[in-house]
This record gives C-alpha cells, sequence and structure tokens, in this order.
C-alpha cells in the first residue's frame, strides 16, 4: 500500500506564503486537506492570500512576521501554535534578491540585508519548529527553499548565493541530527519561476532570448509547480527521505 498524500488533520506553516513559490505550495498543501500557516510582512497581501487559500475548505491562518527578527518568529510560531494546535511540516521559504550593482560595490549593510532574511530567517524558524517537534514527538518535516544560485555561480548575487548554500548545509546537518526524533529536512531548489522576485529579469528581452532556450521544458516555471513537492515533503510518503536537494528547474540545470 503506497503511503498516503492526503493530509486531512495535517498542520503546515509556510514562510513567505502569501505569493510566488510559497503560495504555490501553501495552495499545494490546502488543497491535499492540511491546515496551512502562512508569514508574511505585507498584510494586504497576506489578507489576499489567506482569502485564495480558505476556498479549499480548510483552516487558514495569516500573521505578519518578519523572519530576521526573533522575537516576532517566536511570537508567530506561538500563536500559530495556539490557534491550529501543532506544526508537522514547516516551510522555510522566506526570501529577498539581491540589489548590488557589482561585487566590487556591495556595501555591508547590503550583505546583511540578504543574510538577515535568507540564513538567519531560515535559522529562526527551523529552530522553532523544531524545538516543537521534538517535545511533541511523532516527527515532522522541515522544508527550505534554496536556489540554483547555490551550486552555479550567479554574478552580482553573492550574498544571496552564499544564503542559499548556507542553508543547504543547514538542511544536511539537521537531518542528521534530527533523525532521531523522526523529523526530516530537505531542500527545494527552484529555476527559474515566474514571480514578484524574477519578473523583471523574466520580462527583460535580452534575459528572455539568451536564457529561456536553455530551458528544456521550454517555458518559466510558475508557483503550481511546486504544489506537488511541497505535499510529498509533508506526507508520509517522505517519511525515509531527508538530507536531500530537490531541483525543480525545468532541466535547466543539466541541459
Amino acid at each position: 500500500m503506497l503511503p498516503s498524500l492526503d493530509l486531512s488533520g495535517h498542520v503546515a506553516l509556510v514562510t513567505g506564503g502569501n505569493s510566488g513559490i510559497g503560495l504555490g505550495m501553501a495552495s499545494g498543501l490546502a488543497q491535499a486537506g492540511a491546515d496551512v500557516a502562512i508569514w508574511g510582512t505585507n498584510p494586504d497581501k497576506n489578507a489576499a492570500a489567506e482569502a485564495q487559500l480558505a476556498a479549499h475548505g480548510t483552516r487558514v491562518l495569516a500573521l505578519r512576521c518578519d523572519v530576521g527578527d526573533e522575537a516576532e518568529v517566536e511570537e508567530a510560531f506561538a500563536e500559530t501554535v495556539s490557534s491550529l494546535g501543532k506544526v508537522d511540516s514547516c516551510f522555510a521559504n522566506a526570501g529577498v534578491g539581491g540589489a548590488a550593482s557589482s561585487f566590487l560595490e556591495m556595501s555591508l549593510d547590503e550583505w546583511h540585508r540578504v543574510l538577515r532574511v535568507n540564513l538567519d530567517g531560515a535559522f529562526l524558524t527551523f529552530r522553532a519548529a523544531a524545538r516543537h517537534m521534538v517535545e511533541r514527538g511523532g516527527g515532522g518535516s522541515l522544508v527550505g527553499t534554496a536556489s540554483l544560485a547555490a551550486i552555479s555561480g550567479q554574478a552580482r548575487g553573492e550574498h544571496y548565493a552564499a544564503t542559499k548554500g548556507g542553508l543547504i548545509s543547514m538542511i544536511r546537518a539537521l537531518a542528521v541530527e534530527l533523525a532521531r526524533h523522526r523529523v526530516r529536512a530537505n531542500a527545494i531548489l527552484p529555476g527559474w519561476i515566474d514571480t514578484p522576485m524574477t519578473s523583471g529579469a523574466l520580462a527583460w528581452d535580452r534575459f528572455r532570448d539568451k536564457v529561456l532556450p536553455r530551458v528544456p521544458a521550454r517555458r518559466w516555471g510558475e508557483p503550481s509547480d511546486f504544489a506537488g513537492v511541497a505535499v510529498y515533503l509533508a506526507s508520509p510518503a517522505s517519511e525515509y527521505h531527508s538530507g536531500d536537494t530537490l531541483v525543480v528547474d525545468g532541466g535547466y540545470i543539466v541541459f
């Protein structure tokens, strides 16, 4: 008998779940029957995403949370557990892109701005979730949204790449340390996905003409392309799958 992908009774937390890849994952989780908490910093986007997710008929909680702030993460996690009862899977997806014109001109403030959200935020989120999962017992799933920038060179994005490479290393360490508690940890590596963060690049003619032909699927990825992998990683079907990096890029990296 195959493990079920039915997530009825499951509670998932998705940071940065109010748009883009995060909302795509949250939508898949809700469609599979999970109750979903989403964290984001934009109240209007939170409200819109909450209404969209609620249409699937499960419980939805949308909270404003800056994942780079330790106190806000602890408070939001406590409110999530208070409202939904538990957290079975945690998707550390919140992130920001780089804005440096070159590595030579990159300021320390710009470096720290990206690390604060992408790496510190993932650490704080995972720490809160792991503490809860270990104390509660019964296992759980930690999932981090990394990037192909972690395994390929990204000019002018050294800070972004460093956060995503660091995230993968943290995931692997968590997979080893938490295995005895039946908590697994995996990373998702998106390719070129049509989201608000990438909209500028994907709309640029020169970029599109050079990059899109290198995507074997012959299209940009969509947030909905992450619904299935999110459900799999949250479900019992992935119970023995840990410490891995799952690439979702339409074949780009192997072409």
